[in-house]
Parts: C-alpha cells; structure tokens; sequence
C-alpha cells in the first residue's frame, strides 16, 4: 500500500521512494542492518503505513517486551516522517525522560548511519538527543510522562510505553495523572489533522490503553500476545509463540510458570487482569476448531435494549448457544452480541430461534414484577412453536457464574474457535471486575439451563450444523 498524490507529502529521496511509502523505507533501513522482519513486524509497518497515509490517525499497538515494537515505532517511524515531510514536528513522550532520551539516541544514530541516503541530516549544532532539528525543517522533541510540553506543537506524537512499574500501574492516582496529563496537556499540543501512535505493553485494566480503548472509541487497535489465542490476527495456531526466533513456546511456557498469571496476562498477553477476585480461571478454557455431535443446545439470552450513541457505552443483548455432549462436557457453539432497540431484539431473537430450529431450547430472563411477566409472554408468543423457558434471575452475579466457572476450571467447558471467540474470552477473563458482563450472564444462564432440562425421552440428538 502507498499513499495516494494526494496523501503524500513530498518525496523520500528522489528516484528512490515514492512519497508517503514507509514500507519500502522501513525494508531499506532492514536491509542494511541485515535483518529480516518477522510477521508481526509485517503488520506493524502496514499499520504504520496507513498512518503515515492518514487513513488512520490513531494507532494503538500492545504487543509483549522485546517484540521490537519500539524499533519501529519509536525509531524507524520519526526517521521517516521526518525524511517525508518538510518542517514536520514530531513530539515522542515515554515513562521517563531517560527512556525518551534512549530512543531520541537511537533515532539520532539510525539518521547519522542511513539517513543521507534518504535526504535527512541534522541542522547544524543540533545534537542534543531529546531535542533536534533536520535540514528540511523538521524538529523532533522527547520528553518523559508530565514532562514540560507547553510552546511545542507536533504532526505527530509517538507514547512508547507510559507506564514505568506495577506501583504505578497499581496506582489509580498515577493512572489519572497519566490520563489527565494526555488529555489536558499533550492532545492539546497536536496540529489539526496531526496523528498520534501509541505503543505500549499493557499493564493493567485502567492503563492508558485502556482507558482510551473504553473512551475514545476513535483509535486502531493492533495487539499481538505473546502465545496466540483464538482469532488471532497473524493466522496462528493457539498456542504459538509470536517471535518463535527471539523467544520459544517452551521459554514462554516456563516465563508464565516462573512470573504468574497476572504478570503473564498482562505484560506477555496483552490482557490485563486484576490482582484479585477473578471468578474464571481462563487457563482452563479450551479452544476447538471442530466439536463431535452435541445431544442437546440451548440459546440463552441476556436481554438489553438500548441502541449507543456517540460515546455512550450501553449493555449488550446476547444470545450464547451452548451444546451438551455424550460425555456430558459443554461447548459454547455460537454467540450473537448486538446493540439495538425494542423492536430490533424482538426481530433477532426470532430470527435466530428460526436459524437454530426447534430442537435447541431457548431461555429467556424474566425480570421483576408484571413488566417482567408480560415481555416473557409475549416473546413465548412470538417463539410459538419452538421450547420457550423462563426465569428470574436470582443470586449475585457472581454465584450465577459460579457452575460455569467450575466447568471452565475443570476442563469440561470449551469454546470454538470463531471470530466472536476473542470477545467472549476477554469478559470472562475480565469478570467480575469488567466494564461489561452481558455474555457472561448468558453463560450463566445456559449452563444453569442445560444442567435443569429432564433427560430421556425428551432428549434430542443432532449434529452440530453451526451457524
């Protein structure tokens, strides 16, 4: 991919790279080095390809330590922007000022090395590894987190991991101080039309990633754990490592044992949990291309209706279907998640009974008092002919989850491997301290279901179709 005329800013080097296209920049600058970029890094250059075009303005990308996110963010990238856009400013921000100063010297070396051959060399008596200028006017200027900023002004602001320790990460005092200084100080230091990268390992549910994931709905996520999950975005089989040449499954295996699930999720999977209280133990979840036949499944829904707006972040309306098999294990099949109003739910939750047929059951939620009572009838009317259970939901959320995490624990509840798989895992990885617990109570309520059905005659096998 390059940029279109109308994107680009100027050409690199003349005769050499069409303007705007960091890929050919960034295989230049490899080569010389001798190296050889490595899926992940594939994809980290045409995420940053697309910055650079200005398809995308907000780029976020989590990946585990020593995955070389910072060589290519933080060093190749403001190499090029600089080479590509006369009198470009750049502001490059890190957790402390002597890690910004450390990136500051390594792009300094990158341009003293490579850079002429791209028409970037220094401004005389620029030397300085926090604060330089190039010959085509453009300045560069590294700071710590809270560093002083006021009088600059950027094209571009590169944050390469603002989180220095656990304490900080711990901290929800040093987590809105972060989070306050980006939104009241360095956003406001950003051209219009400017671009922002962000590239980080995560720390913790809060972390500035977070938070913006949750707020600022605007932003590209790229995330790449260190052992693949399901759906993961590079095509790798679970349990692959991400950079098998710089650090094995075997040797990430043995890290995950030595440091513990909270350090592993976080640091190495890019999914923060919390210190405490988690009701799942997700190493338990398996992960499943294909299932043997189920003798029975249920559809059970945790009901919302409400459509977002803006920035609101309502509930969501699942449906998870969970299959029962000969040998009494559990598989969640399929999961359908969507935010809509009254009229919309009614009409999916029709439409899905008809694709699931009637041999799967369907349960439904009744709330409290005659509202409760009449959506339940009139959703078994609008189900006519199809098995329609209800019931209120009684106990915290917590004991509702409780048989479903035992199953998951235990090994006898699994999951296929589809593309809202990732979703489903991150919330029950998350609960109950989660923003979102929909598809959790929707597991619940299947497990609870299935475990109440009678049995026998009633008892219906069939062959998984999917959906």
């Amino acid at each position: 991919m390059r940029c279109s005329r109308a994107e680009a800013a100027g050409p690199v080097h003349a005769g050499a790279i069409e303007a705007g296209d960091f890929k050919s920049f960034a295989g230049i600058i490899l080569a010389g080095s001798g190296q050889t970029p490595a899926k992940h890094h594939v994809a980290l250059i045409d995420a940053l390809q697309r910055v650079a075009c200005g398809t995308v303005d907000r780029l976020m990308v989590q990946m585990p330590p020593g995955a070389a996110k910072s060589t290519f963010a933080s060093v190749m990238f403001p190499a090029f922007w600089l080479a590509a856009k006369p009198r470009a400013e750049v502001i490059a921000v890190s957790h402390t000022a002597s890690l910004a100063e450390h990136f500051g010297r390594k792009l300094r070396g990158l341009i003293a090395e490579q850079g002429t051959g791209f028409g970037l060399t220094f401004e005389a008596n620029s030397r300085a590894a926090t604060r330089f200028g190039v010959a085509n006017g453009g300045q560069y200027f590294a700071t710590g987190i809270r560093g002083p900023i006021t009088g600059r002004r950027a094209d571009l602001i590169l944050i390469d991991d603002p989180i220095k320790t656990w304490a900080e990460a711990d901290s929800r005092v040093a987590r809105d101080a972060v989070y306050d200084w980006y939104r009241a100080e360095l956003l406001s230091r950003l051209k219009p039309g400017g671009r922002i990268v962000l590239a980080m390992t995560r720390w913790h549910e809060d972390d500035l990633a977070g938070r913006l994931s949750r707020h600022d709905g605007d932003w590209t996520e790229l995330r790449f754990p260190a052992l693949a999950e399901a759906g993961d975005p590079l095509g790798r089989p679970v349990g692959e490592a991400l950079w098998p040449e710089w650090e094995t499954t075997t040797s990430l295996l043995r890290k995950r044992a030595s440091v513990g699930e909270r350090v592993f999720s976080a640091l190495y999977q890019q999914r923060p949990i919390g210190a405490e209280g988690r009701v799942f133990e997700i190493t338990g979840l398996t992960v499943a291309i294909d299932v043997p036949p189920v003798v029975r499944t249920v559809r059970a829904w945790d009901l919302a209706a409400t459509v977002a707006v803006g920035r609101r972040d309502p509930d969501w309306t699942v449906g998870l279907k969970l299959g029962l098999l000969a040998d009494a294990r559990l598989v969640v099949l399929d999961v359908v998640r969507f935010r809509a109003g009254p009229a919309d739910v009614d009409r999916i939750v029709l439409e899905t009974a008809r694709e699931d047929g009637s041999a799967t059951t369907i349960s439904l939620p009744q709330d409290p008092g005659q509202a409760g009572i009449s959506q339940i009838v009139h959703f078994k009317q609008r189900l006519a002919g199809f098995n329609v259970v209800s019931s209120p939901e009684t106990g915290s959320k917590m004991v509702r989850a409780s048989p479903a995490a035992a199953m998951i624990g235990s090994g006898q509840l699994f999951v296929l491997d589809r593309a809202w798989t990732p979703a489903l895992i991150d919330e029950i990885q998350a609960f109950p301290d989660g923003d979102k617990d929909d598809q959790v109570d929707a597991l619940s309520r299947a497990v609870a279901t299935i475990a109440a059905l009678p049995t026998g005659s009633r008892m219906v096998r069939h062959t998984l179709m999917g959906r």
